[in-house]
């Protein structure tokens, strides 16, 4: 698959999600060159992941949390033992602290169920993480 055809599976399914009322997804949009979509979710209000399609691979990413406060060393065994489990994406931690889920795929693998298979892992891992994490880092959830 090209870059451009990555591009337009991503543009023309999440459009088919959001126009689909049994689906999560509430938004997507072209923002400064990469691709969001929103996601309405239970344990918070929504989980926006973003898309960049590259020459060789689609890579993406969802903020979870900020840099807890406190709690450090029950929030990373936390990410740990949930990256265990996870497929599709992983939680990482950036320069800053905050803590994101983000994964990347070849071109060549890249489809509409692996979109529904990215979206489902993000959604699911916010679901099961979200508060555990703000009880552990910010005392709260």
């Amino acid at each position: 698959m090209r870059r451009s055809q990555a591009w337009d599976l991503l543009t023309a399914a999440s459009a088919r999600l959001v126009a689909d009322e049994t689906s999560d997804v509430v938004n997507a949009e072209e923002y400064e060159g990469r691709w969001a979509v929103r996601m309405a979710q239970q344990a918070r209000d929504f989980t926006t992941v973003w898309f960049e399609v590259g020459d060789l691979t689609v890579g993406y990413e969802a903020y979870v949390v900020p840099q807890p406060p406190g709690g450090h060393q029950e929030v990373f065994r936390q990410l740990l033992t949930r990256n265990h489990r996870l497929w599709r994406a992983h939680f990482s931690i950036d320069r800053d602290g905050d803590v994101f889920l983000v994964g990347r795929v070849s071109l060549a693998e890249w489809g509409e169920d692996v979109l529904d298979e990215v979206l489902g892992t993000i959604y699911e891992a916010v679901e099961l993480s979200f508060r555990a994490l703000l009880r552990a880092g910010f005392g709260r959830g």
